[in-house]
């Protein structure tokens, strides 16, 4: 039976629940597209069984951010979902800050070795630093999904040079994450 991979590309395309916009790019079309190659890989792969919760950009999932984040965690849930991967971009004051980082609801879930792979996959494709894994219970889809979860933040918007790769290059991004998860079931 195939692993089923719930693949949310986090935000709207609008409000409710917009993301970050730094650079001339938006983070919800860089989620997006990151997260429609990695579909892309995944159902190729006989492995595995992937769904999407923006199925082409111009979905919007609820009308507010707790609906919207709701809708999310529910269709994984429904869905029978084996893990869940959430994508999103950075953002910081600082336009030097960088890298990539992912967060997990306890040290002790099995998202926690899944987003520490996922993160050196990151590195090998893009090249970017890991900043690590950290533990956010609080954060709705780590918090309110059946299944190991992660949010993973690929890069930082507000960085010039990040947001123009994550922009140009979004299937870097669906790989080094492909490639976290085939390292994660020992695949590589």
């Amino acid at each position: 039976m195939a692993i089923k991979i719930y693949i949310d590309q986090g935000h709207n395309p609008e409000n409710p629940n917009a993301g970050a916009e730094a650079n001339g790019v938006r983070e919800q079309d860089i989620t997006y597209a990151v997260g429609r190659a990695l579909f892309d890989l995944l159902q190729a792969d006989p492995t595995f069984e992937a769904r999407l919760s923006r199925s082409d950009p111009e979905v919007i999932l609820g009308s507010s951010n707790t609906t919207s984040l709701a809708a999310r965690v529910n269709d994984a849930n429904a869905w029978g979902a084996d893990y869940f991967i959430s994508i999103h971009t950075n953002a910081s004051e600082n336009p030097q800050a960088g890298g990539s980082e992912a967060f997990v609801y306890s040290r002790t879930s099995p998202a926690f070795p899944l987003a520490e792979d996922i993160l050196m996959g990151l590195r090998y494709e893009t090249g970017l630093r890991t900043r690590g894994v950290f533990v956010r219970p609080g954060l709705y889809v780590l918090r309110k999904t059946a299944m190991p979860s992660t949010l993973v933040e690929l890069g930082f918007i507000s960085n010039p040079a990040e947001a123009a790769l994550m922009s140009e290059e979004p299937g870097k991004f669906a790989r080094g994450i492909y490639r976290g998860i085939l390292e994660y079931f020992g695949m590589v």
